[in-house]
């Protein structure tokens, strides 16, 4: 009986990426080609959501937008998100609003979660602190300085 080895792969997070208004401009595409091609990050899944001023939910297909140019070097091979789970977010937003819908594999983190697997060790916490607090907290020590 042979044992097929797990495959080499990181933690993977989602993200709900909120904007005011309805209208995209595919400014954070470039960033995200980057953090693809730098292999720090691979994109597993992408959308966006549109809840309009009626409050009316849509899921738009980047491809089938006004920025897919903007998002064609951003390679997302999976379908991982459901149409519900996509609904579901959608209509957490606020009427006149929208949100692109991330997830990704956190490929820098691959090899040392295979290394940990491999030695019989495993996750036991873990947590992102938002952007937001990091600089909250760098400017409260600024403050004591």
């Amino acid at each position: 009986m042979s044992v097929s080895a797990e495959p080499v792969i990181g933690p993977v997070d989602v993200a709900v990426l909120h904007f005011e208004g309805s209208t995209f401009n595919g400014d954070v595409a470039p960033a995200l080609t980057e953090l693809q091609d730098l292999g720090i990050v691979r994109i597993i899944d992408l959308a966006l959501l549109v809840k309009d001023l009626e409050g009316e939910v849509s899921v738009v297909e980047v491809e089938d937008t006004v920025i897919a140019a903007a998002f064609a070097q951003v390679n997302h091979p999976l379908d991982l998100l459901s149409e519900e789970d996509l609904v579901g977010l959608a209509e957490a937003l606020e009427p006149g609003s929208s949100a692109l819908v991330l997830v990704w594999e956190n490929a820098w983190a691959a090899r040392l979660a295979t290394a940990v697997a491999g030695s019989n060790g495993r996750l036991v916490a873990m947590e992102r602190i938002p952007r937001d607090t990091v600089l909250a907290a760098l400017a409260a020590l600024d403050d004591q300085a």
